[in-house]
């Protein structure tokens, strides 16, 4: 086991019911995250962690709506409520998760000029966090992820962690999705298409 470790996706305080960007039922499962935390060797979280005028929110964006989209440099992207907002109570982790174990937070979206769901890559696909480096060179070579949301920063992460060689799977159980516009079902089958084992 020494070779696996568990990612846990932003488990925050404005992705539990509450705050700003919701997921429902974000909060259920919270004991399920924490019963994996118990029982891994090494456990990774991730954090987003936005400036207050970062270019997903729609408020940088006068006369567009949250969940609309624009093109940025590097694609298409989903505007959002503001959330997850450097030194904000929305962007702690929720009080309820018991991570003081984790080895390693890595903090994403924290580049005003792009978003990141993935916590391998920011969304251009180009540029790290500098996680796969930091697996690798602890000698880890299977993953497991849980959080919020499973389809978007669980799936993306679970889509390059595949793409960098490590054998990926994520506990759909200690998962809650967004389901935008039938985003659930598309990662999904994304997920399950890359070769990402889902439980």
């Amino acid at each position: 086991m020494a070779d696996e470790a568990l990612i846990v996706i932003d488990m925050q305080n404005d992705f539990c019911p509450g705050g700003a960007l919701a997921v429902d039922g974000g909060d259920e499962i919270i004991p399920a995250v924490n019963r994996l935390i118990e029982t891994s060797p090494h456990v990774v979280l991730t954090q987003d962690w936005h400036p207050a005028d970062h270019s997903s929110f729609a408020s940088s964006h006068p006369g567009r709506l949250a969940f609309q989209t624009v093109t940025m440099p590097y694609g298409e992207q989903t505007l959002w409520p503001a959330h997850c907002v450097q030194a904000s109570v929305g962007a702690d982790f929720h009080p309820s998760l018991r991570w003081t174990s984790a080895e390693l937070v890595i903090r994403k979206g924290f580049r005003r000029e792009i978003d990141s769901y993935s916590a391998f890559f920011e969304n251009d696909h180009r540029t790290p966090t500098g996680l796969a480096g930091y697996l690798r060179e602890r000698g880890i070579s299977s993953v497991t992820l849980c959080g919020l949301a499973t389809d978007f920063c669980v799936a993306f992460s679970a889509l390059d962690a595949v793409a960098q060689g490590f054998s990926t799977s994520v506990v759909l159980d200690a998962c809650r999705g967004i389901n935008l516009n039938g985003s659930l079902a598309a990662m999904t089958f994304r997920m399950r298409d890359a070769g990402v084992r889902l439980s």
